[in-house]
């Protein structure tokens, strides 16, 4: 075998700098940089599971619930601000017209209230229906949700009109005043409450509400539970209150 001899002034010829360089890049790249204290490697050759992260950081609360929420709390100071006034102004000397023990009906409108109340459970019933997939369950309870609370602003509105027989307008005095104003702006959220309940009833009978999206009817929920609680401190105030 044939072999070559180094001569002494030979020199042996350096690799080039081009070629050191990429061999220092390859190291890079095969070897993990160095991790901080508080730093984690994420699974899976390095690509970070996102979805679970977010579920974690998630609050439980979506937006349109948020909302609810918001809009519920804005909307108790409001109805608290003509509670306040209501009892400010109903035993004021020198007004005129009839007196609330005059012209209230307790057992009615007691009943009126419980009819209400009910329509509470209902609603109950008519989320967990559409949570658990019956929407046919579903629809009887929102339906009879929203007539029940059709029955009490019928009541409502007959108890005004009696009121009115027995001279009590609006214009009579304070006390009928703030009695009206107050009465009336419940009623008229529990009759944008029916508007709303039956509109996801509709929606239903569409086929356009899905189980996925039981979340609204769940919003939905949030505001009646908030109009039949409001009504208790208001039936309490004004006619169990004594005078």
């Amino acid at each position: 075998m044939a072999t070559t001899e180094q001569l002494p002034g030979d020199q042996v010829p350096e690799p080039a700098a081009d070629a050191i360089e990429t061999d220092e890049t390859d190291a890079d790249q095969s070897m993990p940089a160095e991790l901080s204290p508080g730093e984690l490697v994420p699974p899976h050759g390095g690509h970070d599971e996102g979805g679970h992260g977010a579920a974690d950081q998630h609050t439980g609360l979506v937006n349109p619930k948020l909302g609810m929420w918001l809009f519920l709390s804005s909307d108790c100071l409001f109805f608290g601000a003509f509670i306040a006034t209501f009892l400010l102004y109903r035993d004021r000397a020198g007004q005129s017209g009839p007196t609330p023990g005059e012209i209230f009906d307790i057992p009615f409108t007691s009943a009126t209230s419980f009819i209400l109340l009910m329509s509470s459970l209902t609603m109950v019933l008519a989320l967990a229906a559409i949570q658990r997939g019956d929407h046919r369950r579903f629809r009887v309870w929102i339906l009879a949700t929203a007539l029940f609370g059709a029955t009490f602003i019928a009541g409502q509105i007959f108890e005004f009109t009696e009121f009115t027989r027995e001279g009590l307008f609006i214009d009579t005095s304070v006390f009928g005043s703030s009695f009206y104003v107050l009465t009336g702006l419940h009623g008229a959220h529990v009759s944008v409450g029916i508007l709303w309940l039956m509109s996801l009833w509709g929606l239903s009978t569409q086929n356009r509400l899905p189980t996925a999206h039981a979340e609204r009817v769940e919003v939905a929920g949030l505001y009646w539970h908030f109009v039949d609680v409001v009504w208790i401190v208001i039936f309490t105030v004004i006619y169990l209150i004594p005078n």
